[in-house]
């Protein structure tokens, strides 16, 4: 992987939150540092491709966060400023990494957020619909014009209060993400390869479901690819693994241009590394000291997990045959 993009990268636009987080976690606690869906999506594709962001911030929005986005090359032209408080999250973490447990949440300007995309955003190739309200990812999707790609992210909150609008937004994506409890709730069973087909069904070429620790598995047509994760040593904030993920992976796509299946694989295996390098260390901070050499690295990990080799397997079904 190259320092510099290849003048063939497009860029990404990625739409959701960007908030003020504090978090707990048995490894520690921190306050008052960058979150929200779009914030970690965006700085993991950042290594990629260039990426355009749209979201709202209050005027009590730090401007080191702002300073830290413009290191990492992303525009911030679609990101709305308004008075009044920036969204907040504040929650904490057992040692489930899974499991995130909130304490309280102020949406704040996010309340009467309304993605309105500059001209020069709606010609986007590829697409990122961060977590949040359907509603407004559909007023994206209604903005942009012809994009190439187009992932959507969604929760349980949506599913169970949006589900109308979430199915249309479903209808008009290439890609859903979602975690294994949110694709079994939309769907009613307990069978992953159910539920991926059923969400193929209604509109997405292409699903991917996170398992937390446990990696992803993308569903397409007639075919699955699953991706373990990366065995860490230390696990110090799951928070936006998954949006770290979803950056990695439509980063990776738009660096490339490719959406062939086997470079829809290799994309997984990007969002995975990018979600690893995220868990180890609060917010971003593991993100302000990442290099590309280290991205490169663990991918040729990752292949080495997972690869082998299927040497003398015919010889001892003869034997057992035999």
């Amino acid at each position: 992987m190259s320092d510099t993009y290849p003048s063939s990268s497009s860029p990404l636009l990625i739409v959701g939150s960007v908030g003020i987080d504090d978090v707990k976690t048995p490894l520690g606690e921190v306050s008052g540092v960058l979150g929200g869906a779009a914030s970690y999506a965006a700085t993991a594709a950042s290594f990629f491709s260039p990426v355009r962001i749209v979201a709202v911030v209050g005027d009590d929005f730090p401007q080191e966060h702002l300073d830290f986005f413009r290191s990492r090359g992303i525009d911030l032209t679609g990101l709305q400023n308004v008075p009044g408080e920036t969204f907040r999250w504040s929650g904490y973490y057992d040692f489930d990494v899974n499991q995130a447990h909130s304490l309280d949440t102020r949406l704040g300007v996010f309340q009467d957020f309304r993605p309105d995309l500059p001209d020069g955003y709606r010609d986007a190739d590829y697409v990122l619909l961060a977590n949040i309200d359907p509603t407004l990812q559909l007023q994206v999707l209604d903005q942009v014009r012809d994009p190439k790609l187009v992932m959507c992210d969604t929760m349980n909150f949506w599913i169970e209060g949006k589900r109308d609008d979430l199915l249309h937004v479903l209808a008009r994506v290439h890609v859903a993400v979602l975690n294994d409890a949110e694709a079994r709730q939309l769907c009613g069973t307990f069978s992953l390869v159910q539920a991926a087909r059923q969400i193929r069904e209604l509109g997405p070429e292409t699903v991917i479901i996170k398992k937390g620790e446990h990696g992803a598995v993308m569903f397409g047509a007639g075919a699955h690819f699953s991706a373990p994760s990366f065995p860490l040593e230390s696990v110090k904030d799951p928070t936006g693994a998954g949006d770290s993920f979803a950056g990695g992976f439509m980063g990776y796509i738009a660096h490339t241009g490719d959406t062939s299946d086997n470079n829809l694989r290799r994309a997984v295996i990007y969002g995975s590394v990018m979600a690893s390098f995220d868990v180890e260390d609060f917010s971003q901070d593991r993100m302000k000291t990442l290099a590309r050499e280290e991205i490169a690295a663990r991918y040729r990990s990752f292949k080495e997990i997972a690869h082998f080799e299927a040497l003398g397997e015919l010889s001892l079904l003869e034997k057992l045959n035999g």
